[in-house]
């Protein structure tokens, strides 16, 4: 059973964590919800889900995708969900960051010298920490794939899961 990993905190958007999660779910693999804490998150349209497990306790997994929204700048401020992002990417797994998710990929340390996109507003940010800003809606950079938001979900979901089948 592979299971891929979906970041939640509170005020996610929940187009950005629903159809990955299914269309992961879809394509043969478990997706296990992580949160700060195994605790329900509330989307920033009132939506909830809860999560199985805190970033803490997340098993091995075989991806793990970030959704946006302003859960982000709440996921950023976690040690643990830091640690989780950066052993994810250090093992060479795909990582897949949506819209506002660059947040969480720059706290991690990991956009220097990447090519990355996500939402205009956080174009600076990614720039200033180094990132390669493309200004288009999906980049894949190795095994780290970005987007700029809902409309690119399908090529988001699409480049993330061509990386999982190559293992």
């Amino acid at each position: 059973m592979k299971r891929v990993g979906i970041l939640l905190a509170d005020l996610f958007d929940e187009r950005e964590f629903l159809y990955p999660y299914y269309r992961v779910q879809e394509a043969g693999y478990t997706p296990m919800v992580i949160g700060p804490e195994a605790r329900e998150y509330r989307a920033k349209s009132g939506f909830s889900w809860k999560s199985e497990v805190s970033a803490r306790e997340a098993p091995e997994l075989a991806g793990l995708l970030i959704p946006g929204g302003f859960a982000p700048d709440y996921l950023r401020r976690s040690p643990e969900v830091l640690a989780l992002v950066r052993r994810v990417a250090e093992g060479g797994r795909p990582l897949g960051a949506i819209c506002h998710a660059g947040w969480v990929l720059i706290s991690a340390g990991l956009v220097r010298g990447r090519r990355v996109t996500g939402f205009s507003s956080i174009r600076d940010d990614l720039e200033n920490a180094g990132g390669l800003y493309q200004e288009t809606g999906v980049v894949v950079d190795g095994n780290l794939v970005t987007a700029q938001g809902p409309k690119d979900l399908p090529g988001f979901v699409l480049a993330f899961l061509e990386l999982l089948a190559k293992g």
